[in-house]
């Protein structure tokens, strides 16, 4: 087999902003996986799509027809997606050797619950990957999140793997922040072993303050662009702490989330509660949220927080200026940065980890973090649909 790989993630969040799209080459696997960033690329989805996809994901009713087409029609946007990445990298598409597709989540329930006799708990990702393998011919790795579920753990999150592989230090304590519509954490303590890591969704990222915007600007808008909006408004403190006693943020990890917790009936309820504020006021009070939660699952779920040194951000929450700087006001005593300023770019950094993933899948290595989504064993996550170069990145003939 070769001594390196050609990947291509790809990502599509709960901000159901597109399809992000990163190449990197990977030796290895395991704690002696190498990885070399070549290039990004991000594909916004047609309004239309979008506005199909938040209906879908906001669990109001559809036919299964329309699941069933969009199942197929992402999987042809997600191949526009690598077939654009590899133009503009001028690369034939028969030089990839591996596609990491997580897809798009339309559901995710990591809680069991009863139904008809039966404890059931489930995640759907739709993004079919047998159109990734028939329009690319590169082998494809998807659906990453189900044998995880299947052990007994929550399916989520599963980038803590690669925060590990790629930030993991013999020196420093890091937390590693994603704030894509939900947040979620990783926390490395220094000379981390794998049995170490805690991680979890802290709660909604930029999806409140997202669907805020645009309910404000008729759809004009799509998000609090740098938090100027959070930045001219106050906090309604009284919103905020009602909202702050919602028992998902007390309930003690594992825990993920998504839209089921923090999406359109979410939105709702602050807005009746905030029905004679102003705008600006309102979606300051959302994006305090955010900051809240964050700080207080670092303070509350750090076994030593204080001998923590860097937070490390990625996600588009980055480019939320307001919100980056209630969290250096509210943790002093960290150095906060983003993965940028690490090699790896912000917002390509959730594509890179699935590309991650898939290489540890085609390696047969587990690649989830039991102590993190509270599975009762390590398991090899996502399933292989071969393509026309699966031989020859085996080693036959």
């Amino acid at each position: 087999m070769k001594n390196s790989k050609l990947v291509i993630g790809l990502m599509s969040g709960t901000s159901l902003d597109g399809v992000d799209a990163a190449l990197v080459e990977i030796s290895g696997f395991g704690s002696q996986t190498i990885v070399n960033f070549k290039h990004f690329t991000s594909n916004p989805f047609p309004d239309e799509i979008r506005k199909i996809l938040l209906k879908v994901s906001s669990g109001q009713p559809v036919s299964s027809g329309i699941i069933s087409n969009l199942n197929v029609l992402l999987g042809q946007l997600f191949s526009q997606a690598v077939l654009k990445l590899c133009s503009e990298c001028q690369l034939p598409v028969n030089q990839i050797d591996l596609i990491g597709s997580h897809g798009q989540t339309i559901f995710h329930q990591s809680e069991p619950r009863k139904l008809w006799g039966h404890t059931v708990s489930s995640s759907l990702q739709i993004g079919e990957a047998a159109i990734l393998v028939e329009q690319t011919g590169v082998t494809v790795v998807s659906d990453f999140r189900p044998s995880d579920l299947a052990a007994g753990g929550t399916g989520a999150p599963l980038i803590p793997y690669v925060d590990f592989v790629l930030f993991r230090d013999p020196i420093l304590g890091r937390v590693l922040l994603n704030l894509g519509g939900i947040a979620n954490l990783t926390i490395l303590p220094p000379k981390c072993q794998s049995s170490q890591i805690r991680a979890f969704d802290t709660g909604p990222g930029n999806m409140v303050s997202d669907d805020l915007a645009r309910h404000f600007s008729q759809g004009r808008k799509q998000f609090d662009e740098q938090g100027l909006q959070a930045s001219s408004g106050k906090i309604i403190v009284p919103v905020l702490e009602t909202l702050l006693s919602d028992p998902f943020f007390k309930k003690k990890p594992p825990k993920s989330a998504g839209r089921e917790q923090f999406g359109q009936c979410y939105t709702k309820k602050l807005l009746a509660m905030a029905e004679l504020a102003q705008e600006k006021d309102i979606i300051c009070t959302a994006t305090e949220v955010t900051v809240r939660t964050v700080v207080d699952a670092i303070f509350s779920y750090s076994d030593h927080p204080f001998e923590l040194n860097q937070l490390i951000i990625s996600g588009g929450g980055v480019h939320n200026t307001y919100l980056i700087q209630r969290l250096k006001n509210l943790l002093p005593h960290l150095e906060i940065m983003t993965t940028d300023d690490l090699e790896i770019p912000s917002d390509a950094k959730e594509a890179i980890g699935f590309a991650i993933l898939a290489n540890e899948t085609f390696e047969i290595n587990a690649n989830n973090v039991p102590s993190v989504t509270g599975a009762n064993h390590p398991v090899v996550l996502g399933k292989i649909s071969y393509g026309q170069n699966y031989r020859k990145l085996r080693g036959f003939n």
